[in-house]
């Protein structure tokens, strides 16, 4: 059986410079992650996985937000 990691808390600190991190970049390279996992404190494998998570919450908040605008849409009259 395959153990699986523990899951990683990070810090309100350790956070906000991850969401600046992914202001800039969406798909960082490998040397990028290693040098956030360097500032941030944890391994760039778990870099790796916060901006899979990231993405796939953004794309969400995305398609629900175009799908919020076609729902109601401005009248230009």
């Amino acid at each position: 059986p395959v153990k699986k990691k523990p899951r990683t808390f990070y810090t309100a600190e350790q956070l906000e410079e991850l969401e600046k991190m992914f202001q800039e970049d969406h798909y960082p390279d490998s040397e990028k992650r290693r040098e956030i996992a360097a500032v941030v404190g944890v391994t760039p494998q778990r870099i790796l996985v916060w901006f899979q998570n990231r993405r796939a919450k953004w794309r969400k908040l995305e398609k629900l937000s175009a799908k919020g605008n076609t729902k109601y849409p401005t009248s230009s009259a």
